[in-house]
């Protein structure tokens, strides 16, 4: 059971930010915290005022069951309320946990999502830019705004690596269990043999770094300048555009030559420095936290292999819950994403809360 006194807490808590809300003495900024605290308590008050009860209602209702004075009518509504009860409480006592779980801070920011074909040639690129896609229709039926910040791209309209940005509301919450291999299996358009070949894609969800989440010095990079260049080597602009970025304290490099300005393409660069450097600095973390950080749903190491995309077959597996989903039509056009992430976060939930259990 919960300590009766942490859940107080959260009705104390909710009762100080309403008298602050209804004061009219707090600025702006510090209303919209209040404002985004109280709401989210807002969903757990009326499970806490239940949970606090319990232990008292629970004794009324024993109290009628073995009362010899209680007709046998009564004890067995008593009886039945007793089974309710107990079972409204497990329910509650889950929702409350749920909400003390920690909160992870980047679940409410932008994330740059970086796709880059994996093992298995022209086929793998082809599978990358099938996996960008299927992220752009997400990102529209969901009304999130997806921009491109480097593309590099190979022949029959595939892609070497793609980088972008994905705005909206609590994208990383959405996005961050798409990090690792993603595996595809079908008859490539080039197979007369019709034989299925196996090739994987890498994704890599970070949270976008803001500025006050990182804070770079300059004496800590190393910015080279050089020509860019288009496919086969060949000079696409006569000035040094592009821009090599190195933290040289963790030895992160980012290249960045998509745009004609030197300016721009240190700017792109820059920010996807910052997120690269904001997710190492969370990973060591984390690895500090737990050294069990690879749960079923993994550790968001990039070579991890945590899906399948069976095309013969029509269906889509994830490995680390293992869940089949028989319609990969539908899944590769967006439609039924969400099924995935909610078993996704259902299962990481339920692993946290396995080790306060």
């Amino acid at each position: 059971m919960l300590p009766q006194e942490k859940v107080k807490n959260l009705i104390d808590r909710h009762l100080k930010l309403e008298k602050e809300l209804s004061s009219g003495e707090v600025d702006k900024k510090k209303y919209a915290e209040i404002s985004k605290e109280y709401s989210d308590l807002n969903s757990i008050i009326q499970q806490a005022k239940e949970y606090l009860s319990y232990e008292k209602d629970t004794k009324d209702l024993n109290h009628i069951i073995n009362d010899k004075n209680s007709d046998k009518e009564m004890k067995q509504f008593a009886s039945n309320e007793l089974e309710s009860l107990r079972n409204k409480f497990l329910v509650n006592e889950k929702k409350i946990k749920l909400y003390l779980l920690p909160k992870d801070l980047a679940d409410s920011k932008n994330a740059i999502i970086e796709i880059r074909a994996g093992t298995g040639g022209l086929e793998a690129s082809l599978f990358a830019s099938d996996l960008y896609k299927m992220y752009e229709k997400v990102s529209q039926k969901k009304k999130w705004n997806i921009e491109i910040i480097s593309i590099s791209k190979s022949d029959a309209g595939g892609l070497k690596e793609v980088i972008a940005l994905v705005r909206g509301k609590n994208i990383y919450s959405s996005l961050k269990y798409e990090s690792g291999v993603h595996r595809v299996q079908r008859v490539p358009d080039t197979e007369t043999q019709g034989r299925v070949h196996t090739s994987a894609a890498t994704v890599a969800v970070l949270p976008e770094a803001e500025d006050l989440d990182i804070k770079l010095d300059e004496k800590d990079l190393r910015i080279d300048v050089f020509r860019s260049s288009g496919p086969g080597g060949q000079s696409v602009n006569t000035t040094d555009s592009a821009v090599r970025i190195t933290h040289i304290p963790t030895g992160i490099v980012v290249s960045q030559q998509d745009e004609k300005s030197q300016i721009r393409n240190k700017e792109k660069g820059m920010k996807i420095l910052k997120s690269r450097i904001y997710d190492f600095e969370r990973q060591k973390i984390d690895q500090e936290r737990s050294q069990d950080r690879k749960s079923k749903i993994g550790s968001g190491d990039r070579s991890e292999r945590i899906r399948t995309y069976n095309f013969p077959q029509g269906r889509v597996t994830d490995h680390r819950i293992n869940l089949t989903l028989h319609k990969l039509e539908e899944f590769m056009e967006g439609e039924i994403f969400d099924d995935m992430i909610e078993n996704l976060s259902l299962q990481a939930q339920q692993d946290e809360l396995n080790k306060i259990n």
